[in-house]
């Protein structure tokens, strides 16, 4: 983002479903804005509109909008906020913000403005954004905007793939997969590869080091089966805080009621501290198949780890 980023307004109300009112300034702390109606232990603690959203508003209803008609706490200019992702960050001088939320249900004729123009631009182009550090805000605060980069971990376990005895598919199959996922969501990426020979202590240290790192997506490709080398799924089970077991059953239900021998898979998936971490075969055919059911759970999923309601 090359233009500035200013507050242009700061605002309060005591009570919801009215407008706010600008204010000198506003306190942001673990709840949200002090003395706001909307403040609490929840994940819309602070609420925030683009001037530009306001003005293209201003133009359909005919009407100037004042800040804070829309019932935000932050007004700001120079970037489409509707356009943001929930985990990305805001920095306001010592004031860090996480975006939880993008657009909420509209109350209908429980909203100030709504009772009056019959419509409100903030159930569609809002944000919402919990307190991460405490601090003061006030208008011509320069705003930070910092995307969250989402990182993934892509693990071939294979004596041979390692020996250069052949070449490793599975793993550039699930970067393709996983890149074109994050691609259709409009998240900013990062995939790294690493291809190891079917060791326990090697793989235990690479997923030591993604846990520490808060790698937010682990896939292993190779070792579920019940052979001799086959030493993924039991590693991993280890690791885990807690299983997510309905995928791993769901995709060997499906696949092995066509394919009987899917069902000696002994593939696991997982949460692992802030990590998902998804145990699939080492055939390109099974990682097509698995990950058909993965990635359209990974967005709830990574929702659920980091407390944001996404219903």
């Amino acid at each position: 983002m090359s233009n500035i980023i200013t507050v242009v307004s700061v605002n309060l109300s005591e009570k919801k479903g009215t407008i706010k009112v600008p204010v000198p300034e506003i306190e942001l702390n673990k709840f949200g804005v002090a003395k706001d109606a909307h403040a609490g232990d929840w994940h819309r603690q602070v609420s925030l509109l683009a001037d530009e959203s306001v003005q293209r508003f201003e133009h359909a209803a005919g009407r100037k909008i004042k800040y804070g008609e829309f019932a935000e706490n932050i007004t700001t200019k120079g970037l489409e906020l509707v356009n943001t992702h929930p985990l990305d960050k805001l920095l306001i001088g010592e004031v860090e913000l996480e975006i939880t939320q993008i657009g909420k249900e509209c109350h209908g004729t429980s909203c100030a403005i709504f009772k009056e123009v019959g419509n409100c631009v903030m159930p569609k182009e809002g944000i919402f954004a919990r307190v991460l550090k405490n601090g003061i805000v006030k208008a011509g605060d320069i705003i930070i905007y910092t995307p969250k980069v989402y990182k993934a971990l892509i693990i071939t376990l294979s004596d041979r793939a390692s020996r250069g005895e052949y070449s490793d598919r599975s793993g550039p199959k699930i970067e393709q997969l996983l890149s074109a996922f994050f691609e259709a969501e409009g998240w900013k990426f990062a995939i790294d590869r690493k291809l190891i020979p079917d060791d326990s202590d090697a793989l235990k240290s690479i997923l030591d080091e993604a846990r520490k790192d808060n790698v937010d997506i682990v896939i292993t490709t190779g070792g579920t089966g019940i052979g001799p080398r086959d030493i993924t799924t039991d590693v991993v089970k280890r690791l885990l805080d807690k299983e997510i077991p309905g995928i791993m059953e769901m995709i060997r239900f499906k696949y092995g009621s066509l394919k009987p021998n899917a069902l000696i898979s002994r593939a696991i998936a997982g949460v692992m501290n802030t990590s998902l971490v998804y145990t699939l075969p080492g055939s390109v055919k099974a990682v097509e198949e698995y990950m058909s059911e993965i990635t359209p759970t990974l967005r709830h999923s990574i929702y659920m780890l980091h407390s944001l309601d996404a219903h």
